[in-house]
């Protein structure tokens, strides 16, 4: 189908472009902005006027993203392309399990999925996967998720392989040992609830060691799910030393704090846990100044009765896909963040993470995939249960009025999610 997108404003981070403009769409391709290409002839058009016209949001971390539900969520969201962690059921341990995910992927005709592949097998952190094997089955990267490897000279051993095949290794910073048992971030709060503690030297400790491996290595680290203002002190100058680092933060960790925790509310036990104040105001400072380069929702859907359990024994992690662009304006309205910067961190940071297997991802420039996402920016909206399209109903913003409607989702020039009367 040729569409032709009139009249809405047109932001493509990758690019610094943000005017006015018409976008044209064919064969599944962005084919030119502002004017028609020659003899074109659109088979609709739609008017996108007062909206905004965005590349599709790239999420670096999202579970179950091949159940119907999930990918409803997802282009709800305005979500083209999900990064799969490996701790599925079974672990993409193996080639032939990669290739069956990205099969049932490819099923549903809409989002794109990339798998990480697992570092190590069964994520028990001992033995290593064939990760040459991984990477030629679709996996843009090796990563042990939320588990910890057996030691330090194991995480060495797999940096070494996947730097020797040009692959990056995507690593939670946490110290096992000091972060077992915790379920909130130490602090105040956590002792006044007799909450077991996390402490930020879980998260600076580990950064210290695996740059330190990035030193001997020279292989390419992806950081998730930074938490703390020392940590993220620690990644501005690595980055500034030269490592070859990159980083992203789940987005509730933009809004939320330790104290949001109330009386044992377990709609807030995330992994990694919310800390205190100066943390999250050092998270907005960071991705405001591109020390954080992607933001993601860290979408862990879960069962109804999940959260009905006291706040230590429940499984950490929040439903976030549909909320991630939502949660980003929020952000950027707060904190007077220029809307190209803040899409910058959902479009073309994360994009650039997917290359080479998706060059050009979160981009919406002549000769890219028509991913695109039209959104109304200044509609606020209710978070609810019944609202929510995710199977999983656990959010701390259950209730929260947030902006931007998501009014159409393209996916390789397909509509994929259209709500242009809401």
């Amino acid at each position: 189908m040729k569409l032709h997108l009139m009249g809405g404003r047109v932001i493509d981070p990758a690019t610094r472009t943000d005017r006015v403009q018409d976008v044209f769409v064919a064969d599944g391709h962005i084919v030119a902005l502002g004017a028609p290409p020659a003899d074109f002839t659109a088979d609709r058009a739609v008017d996108t006027t007062g909206l905004l016209v965005v590349p599709g949001l790239v999420d670096l971390s999202a579970r179950r993203v091949t159940h119907a539900s999930e990918v409803s969520a997802a282009l709800a969201g305005g979500v083209t392309r999900v990064v799969c962690p490996p701790d599925t059921d079974p672990v993409l341990d193996e080639p032939d399990l990669v290739e069956m995910l990205q099969w049932r992927a490819r099923a549903t005709h809409h989002a794109q999925v990339h798998p990480l592949g697992a570092l190590t097998v069964g994520l028990a952190g001992r033995e290593l996967t064939e990760m040459a094997q991984l990477a030629q089955a679709g996996c843009i990267g090796l990563s042990q998720a939320n588990a910890a490897m057996a030691d330090n000279r194991t995480l060495l051993r797999a940096l070494q392989y996947a730097g020797t095949f040009g692959l990056t290794v995507w690593l939670r910073a946490q110290d096992a040992a000091l972060a077992a048992g915790g379920v909130a971030a130490s602090g105040a709060v956590a002792s006044r609830l007799g909450l077991a503690g996390i402490p930020v030297v879980a998260e600076t400790i580990a950064l210290h060691t695996i740059f330190e491996l990035v030193r001997v290595t020279g292989t390419r680290v992806h950081l998730c799910r930074l938490s703390s203002a020392a940590g993220l002190a620690l990644v501005r100058a690595a980055k500034a030393e030269g490592l070859p680092i990159t980083c992203d933060v789940a987005a509730h960790h933009l809004h939320l704090t330790d104290m949001d925790i109330g009386y044992f509310d377990a709609q807030y036990r995330l992994d990694p846990p919310l800390r205190a104040q100066r943390d999250r105001e050092a998270v907005r400072d960071a991705a405001r100044d591109g020390t954080i380069d992607a933001i993601c929702s860290d979408h862990t859907p879960l069962a109804a009765d999940a959260r009905l359990v006291p706040f230590a024994e429940a499984e950490p992690g929040a439903t976030g896909i549909e909320l991630l662009l939502s949660l980003v304006l929020k952000w950027a309205e707060e904190s007077r963040v220029p809307l190209v910067d803040a899409l910058a961190r959902v479009t073309s940071g994360p994009g650039q993470r997917l290359a080479p297997v998706a060059s050009g991802a979160g981009q919406l420039s002549p000769g890219q995939p028509a991913d695109v996402c039209v959104l109304a920016p200044s509609t606020y909206w209710t978070v609810s249960a019944q609202k929510l399209r995710s199977a999983g109903h656990n959010t701390p913003f259950l209730g929260y009025e947030l902006p931007g409607q998501v009014r159409l989702t393209l996916v390789g020039g397909h509509v994929a999610y259209e709500a242009l009367t809401a």
